[in-house]
């Protein structure tokens, strides 16, 4: 496996990390901020729909960008300013502008990690790569689980979001050296 494929499943699990922490909490804090299930399934619907609409434009423009993995970079700071929007969330207004900043950030992220994942794949060991990607995407989910739950019952939130930022932080941090890597190493867009 070439050394910017390692970076990048390395960038992968430091955002399932940041990310993976609320996830189970995310209804209480909901709660926590003066919403009911209601708005906790309308925040996540602004994410989701602000990341499917802007996928669709944004890939395709992406597409044709000779050096995705700055776009990489750039969602994964994006999602970090995300993460430090949490500390200063509120209201459920304020968690429904975080959330299309996730968004925004999904939408230049994932098309462009996706691009750039597929053309470091190793010939003949396309679905190991991709499943290691997978299970890395998982295993990590699930520790940040438990270190969230652990850390916002002990600590509280805003502890829990401060531990979030910084873990995005190191992904932004390990995305930076994908600018060495990928370069050698990744195929032409077709």
């Amino acid at each position: 496996m070439n050394k910017a494929l390692k970076v990048l499943l390395v960038v992968s699990a430091f955002s399932s990390l940041a990310a993976g922490m609320f996830v189970p909490l995310y209804a209480v804090f909901v709660e926590e901020i003066g919403g009911d299930l209601l708005v906790a399934g309308e925040a996540y619907a602004a994410f989701s729909i602000a990341a499917g609409i802007l996928i669709f434009f944004i890939s395709k423009w992406e597409n044709s960008v000779k050096h995705q993995e700055n776009l990489v970079v750039m969602g994964y700071a994006l999602a970090s300013l995300g993460f430090l929007g949490l500390l200063f969330v509120e209201t459920p207004v304020h968690l429904f502008i975080v959330q299309i900043v996730f968004g925004i950030s999904t939408a230049i992220t994932n098309p462009a990690f996706d691009g750039l994942y597929s053309r470091l794949l190793d010939r003949g060991k396309f679905v190991m790569e991709w499943g290691l990607w997978e299970s890395t995407a998982f295993i990590f989910t699930g520790i940040a689980a438990l270190a969230g739950g652990f850390i916002a019952s002990v600590y509280g939130f805003r502890t829990l979001f401060a531990a979030m930022f910084v873990l995005s932080l190191g992904a932004v941090a390990v995305s930076l050296y994908l600018k060495k890597f990928a370069a050698q190493t990744a195929k032409p867009i077709a």
